[in-house]
Parts: structure tokens; sequence; C-alpha cells
């Protein structure tokens, strides 16, 4: 039932979307369209597989937004334990660098902000309608990673050659043992949360770090550095990156991949103020580009006012997808839309409420 504050546009939206979240489950669950489209010949497909992440998925919705139960109270931590396991399988099947085509979507950080994915699905289309790739940073700062962590692993699970995932630097467990996921998971499951955690840890080793789409846009979480600049001189480099990987070392590209950020002001390659890796300029990043014949690379990583940002004359951009980060910043949200023909263009979400006294406006960069 809608809100007093609802108007019949905004309850008729809610509808709409409540009725695509259920097709989204239904209708993709559809193993025989899922079979037929196969994009890997070795990408593991099993019926029980899927119905774990269909099972899981309607619990979910069940706790989106405004649901009355809560995520605890439906999905046990065994459930969650069951689906990791499958999880594994699927992404080790797979690629460490996903090669993919459009029409595809691109979305960039989300940090527990389930009920904003569920928006963006609601504007781009659910995985029954549409391809997605997702850049990593799905848990930490946000009040929901489990819920939205979740909802994106029974998706891959489900359709895993139309739902891709990459891992993020917030996939990695000194990072999200700090900014929040370690303390949701031991907090929301108690005495199971520790080791709901861990086992969190085992399935983000595995998963991919780079995607190509159309063999002339590559995707990562963060960027690149002098190791990819001496190391990656061709594309084959990113096929044999070893996983599992539970925490890549700062003497490997990995960290690189998923840490280093564009810099208007670097001079070449300057260490990262993060702590961690490098920051590369314009024309650092074109000497990596053209040799290997990308022509665009698409990264997150770093809050941008729009939703997406370009640098280097349109050789990058960054999409970030989770709109009013953390309760403070004035930021949209974009999912980046790549054609068949590779014509790419954005759809962009608006901070559903603002807090003026709370709110940052960000500066470019």
């Amino acid at each position: 039932m809608p809100s007093n504050n609802d108007s019949p546009d905004q309850s008729d939206r809610k509808k709409k979307g409540a009725k695509d979240r259920k097709a989204s489950a239904e209708d993709l669950y559809s193993l025989k369209s899922c079979r037929s489209s196969m994009t890997y010949d070795n990408t593991l497909i099993d019926e029980i597989q899927a119905r774990i992440g269909y099972n899981v998925l309607m619990k979910l919705f069940e706790c989106g937004r405004g649901g009355e139960k809560t995520l605890t109270s439906v999905v046990q931590a065994a459930e969650i334990t069951t689906l990791l396991d499958c999880l594994k399988l699927v992404f080790l099947a797979q690629p460490s660098c996903i090669e993919i085509d459009g029409p595809i979507n691109i979305c960039g950080d989300t940090h527990g902000q389930f009920s904003d994915v569920l928006r963006l699905f609601d504007k781009s289309g659910y995985p029954h309608r549409a391809n997605y790739l997702f850049l990593g940073d799905y848990v930490d700062r946000g009040r929901h990673g489990l819920e939205n962590i979740l909802m994106l692993f029974c998706y891959k699970l489900i359709f895993p050659n139309h739902f891709f995932l990459l891992r993020g630097n917030h996939e990695c467990p000194s990072i999200n043992k700090v900014y929040g996921f370690y303390e949701e998971c031991s907090k929301r499951y108690e005495k199971g949360g520790i080791k709901v955690w861990e086992e969190f840890q085992d399935t983000f080793s595995t998963m991919p770090l780079t995607a190509i789409v159309g063999q002339r846009i590559l995707c990562m979480h963060g960027g690149i550095s002098p190791r990819v600049r001496t190391i990656l001189n061709t594309l084959d480099k990113l096929r044999l990156f070893q996983r599992p990987n539970y925490q890549p070392s700062h003497d490997q590209i990995e960290i690189d991949i998923l840490w280093s950020d564009p810099s208007n002001t670097a001079k070449g390659w300057s260490p990262n103020q993060r702590g961690v890796s490098y920051t590369f300029s314009p024309d650092a990043l074109k000497k990596i580009l053209n040799p290997l014949s990308i022509d665009l690379v698409v990264r997150a990583h770093q809050v941008v006012q729009d939703g997406y940002e370009f640098f280097a004359q349109r050789r990058l951009v960054t999409v970030f997808s989770a709109p009013f980060y953390c309760g403070q910043f004035d930021n949209a949200a974009a999912v980046m839309s790549i054609s068949e023909n590779l014509v790419c263009s954005f759809q962009i979400l608006r901070p559903k409420k603002y807090f003026p006294k709370r709110r940052i406006q960000l500066s470019s960069t």
C-alpha cells in the first residue's frame, strides 16, 4: 500500500518495480534460455545452483523497499554458505578476464545501498531484460551490504552468462574487515556471523578482476600503473591472473587494478594518496592503451558528482552507482549502457532525498 506521501505516479512506479522484481526472478529462472545463449562452454550451469539463487532472491525481495521482514529472519546462515559454495564454482568456471559483447549495462560502486540498486534496476531494467556488468565494491559503507551482495550473487547464479561481477578493493579482507562488512556480518548473524564473513572472503577471492567489451573497452575497478605498463604488453596477461587470490599483495599488478586512480595533476605516475598503488596522468594512460588497441577504460572506485566523469579526452570514464553516497554527498548515480555497436550512453539516478545540513558538494576532479 502506498504511503500517504506518495503521488499516484509514485505509487504506480512502486507497483511496477515490485512487479518487475518478481518477474526478474521468475522469468529469468528459465534454464533453457540460459543454456541456449551460453557464452562460455566451460560455464557450470546447474539447475540445483540456479534454484538456490532463485530461492534466496525471492526471500531478499521480501526484505526490499518497505519490506516487513528482515534478512536474518528469512535467510539463514546455512543458506548463505550453500549459495557461496555454488558461486565459487561459477566464478572459477569463467575466465579471470571476462570477454563479452554489447548490449550491456555497466554499474560502478554500490556499497551496500541495496534500495538504490533496486532503483537502478527499476530505471535500467531488471536482469531478465538487460545484461549487466558491475565493477566491484558491493559491501562496506552502506547499511545493507549483505542484502546487496546476496542479491547480486543470486542473479549471478541464475544468469551466469548475462550477469557479471568484478572484484573491487572492498572485496578484500583487509578492507572490509575495517570498513563495515565484518561488523555487519558479526552483528546481524551473531554467533555464525564471523563464519559467514570468512566464507564471503573465500568467494571474493575467486572473482574476476577485468572485463573486455567488444574487444575495445577495458573494464576494471581501479586502473593502471607502471607495473601494468611493463607487464601488460598484451591483453593475454589479463587472462592469466591466478585465482583464488585471497589478499592481493602490494607488489602484484592485481592491487593496481583494484586501487589506482586517474589524476590530471599527476606527471606520469605518482604515489597514490590512498597509500596504495599509483595515480596516473592522461599521457600515461594513452601510452598503455594505444598498443593494446583499447579505445576506452571504464572504471569505478571514486565518487563523482554526476555519476560519471570522463578523463584523458574520453579515453577513460569513472562510473559511480551509489547516489547520495554515505548519506553525505550530493552525488547522482549512473549506469553506463553500451550498445551492440559499442555506442555509450548514461542513465542518471538522482539522489532520492537531501539533508542540506549534512550535504557535501563534490568538487570536480
